[in-house]
Formats: C-alpha cells, structure tokens, sequence
C-alpha cells in the first residue's frame, strides 16, 4: 500500500463532515472535480471505496467511518503535538479528563474539585468503557483516565497507575434496620450488588462465602449512581462505599447499617508515560482528596 498522504486525508475529512463534494470544494476553496480527483486518490491507496452515493449526498462506507475515526485521531494527535511543543515550558491551561462510565460521580467531583472555578484551567470531562478510554489516552486524546480497575501491566505497558483512594464499603439501607446483627441482614433482606465481574463484587462474595451466608439477590448494577439510587427506592440493601450516598446518611433517608470488614473499593488515575506531560496532570493528582462531604453522587 502507497505511503498515506495527509493532505488527502484532510480533504476526505472535510467531505465526510459536509457529506457533499460541492458544500466542501467551497469551504477548501478548491474545485469539485480537483477535490474528487484528491478523494479518489486517497481511495486508492487505501484499497476501499469511503463513499457510497445517495441521492445528491456522500455517506460514508464502513472503510469510510474507520478512516474517519483514525483521521480524527491523527489531527488531534498532530494539534497536540503542536500545542505541547509550543509550550513545552509553560502551563498548558486544558486537562482533558476521562472516567469511567459506571464510576461514582462523587469521586470524579472530589477529583475535579481542586480545579473548578479556577478561570486559568478548562476541563474536559469524557466517559466511556475502560477500554475505549485507554485508546484515547494513548492517542492522546485524554490526558488522565479515573478508574476503579487498573489496566493490565507488563513490562512494555505505557500505563502509570496513581491510586488516589481506598474507600470502605459497607451495607447502606432503611435506618429500621439499624442495630440488626450483619449475618441476619446479609441472610434475610434483600440485596443490591455490583455485577459479578466488579472486583468488589468478588470481595463481597468471598466475604459471604465465609460467613456461610447465601444472600438474597434483589439486583444488580455495574453504576454506582445505579446502586444508589435502588437503595434509596427501598428495592433492597445495598453493597457499596458510604461516599456513594453521603446526602443520604447525612439526612437520615438511608443509614449505614454495617461496615464489612476487609473489603474496600479503590480508586485510580492512569496516565501515560510522555515526553511532554501536561503539567496540570500532575498538580490535581497531587491536589486530590476524597472527603466524606464530596459533591453529590448523581
């Protein structure tokens, strides 16, 4: 395959985007049969077609929406070079942040928290899958990653993985059930857990296991925004850190009715080894502390 030509690239980029080659040879200044001609060529190299013509527009092709995917990432890589280069001995003003889906809410504000109201910082906050968030990270299209799981290492991983907190977990429920014995709530109400696969999951099932405990399962969630909020509808008891449901404790609508010893949720931030890191990276790390009157977790 030909060496891919950027430029190429950019024109293709720009007639994805408007979705005709009129609308874009007149935003590149360039003319409609020049532009197709540059589109064919890219085309070629490629070995794919990236259109398909409907009625008077373009649509992209499967090959067309990967190569529009990597595109994007290839500019933003290109603009963050630039940018860092740029300036390599100075604050760099934008930290782009991306958490995990299904993370407590209240830890991605006590993370932010340092820097909100700060008018010499924008952050940008993205959330997805782990997976989808570590790609961007390596692209560097993120620069810090929170997370509850730490990615697998080896020797060649280009992870640093920063553990930021350590949260206890407990049984939160309806304040009637106070002063019940832990065994009798872990083998009579109701529960709500993690899915199988959260680690914490695991913990709380090994914690049963040896109390010889087979709980009754009421539902299940990967979100913790989720766990919260079956427990405040009185679905069932739920397993998690107390700073999930901090407003609910402190107003008496939920209580911790025990603490279950030896289990723990942790708390990481992942970034990538570079060259040119953004300093901000570094100064929220730093800055961070997850306190029992964190924001709200919705």
């Amino acid at each position: 395959m030909a060496n891919l030509n950027l430029h190429h690239l950019r024109l293709f980029k720009a007639v994805a985007r408007m979705g005709t080659l009129t609308g874009a040879a007149q935003s590149l200044n360039l003319s409609q049969s020049a532009l197709s001609t540059q589109v064919k060529a890219l085309e070629a190299s490629l070995g794919h077609d990236l259109f398909e013509r409907r009625g008077r527009g373009l649509v992209l092709t499967e090959a067309g929406r990967i190569a529009l995917d990597h595109a994007e990432v290839i500019f933003r890589t290109a603009e963050d070079l630039t940018a860092t280069l740029q300036n390599a001995g100075t604050a760099r003003r934008v930290l782009r942040i991306g958490a995990l889906a299904t993370l407590s809410r209240n830890f991605q504000m006590g993370f932010l928290t340092p820097f909100i109201g700060r008018p010499d910082v924008e952050t940008v906050l993205r959330s997805g899958a782990q997976a989808d968030l570590l790609r961007a990270l390596e692209a560097l299209a993120l620069d810090v990653v929170l997370t509850n799981l730490v990615p697998a290492r080896d020797a060649a991983s280009p992870y640093l993985v920063h553990a930021l907190s350590e949260q206890p977990v407990s049984l939160i429920g309806r304040c009637a059930l106070a002063g019940q014995p832990l065994a009798q709530l872990l083998a009579t109400e109701p529960l709500i857990l993690p899915t199988p696969e959260a680690a914490l999951r695991a913990s709380f099932d090994a914690f049963t296991g040896r109390l010889g405990v087979v709980p009754r399962i009421a539902a299940e969630a990967d979100d913790m925004a989720m766990l919260r909020l079956l427990a405040r509808a009185g679905a069932g008891l739920a397993v998690i850190p107390p700073i999930v449901v901090r407003d609910e404790l402190a107003a008496g609508t939920l209580c911790e009715l025990a603490r279950l010893d030896g289990i723990t949720e942790g708390f990481f931030a992942v970034t990538l080894q570079r060259r040119f890191p953004n300093p901000l990276v570094a100064e929220i790390i730093a800055a961070f502390d997850l306190k029992p009157d964190a924001a709200d977790d919705r």
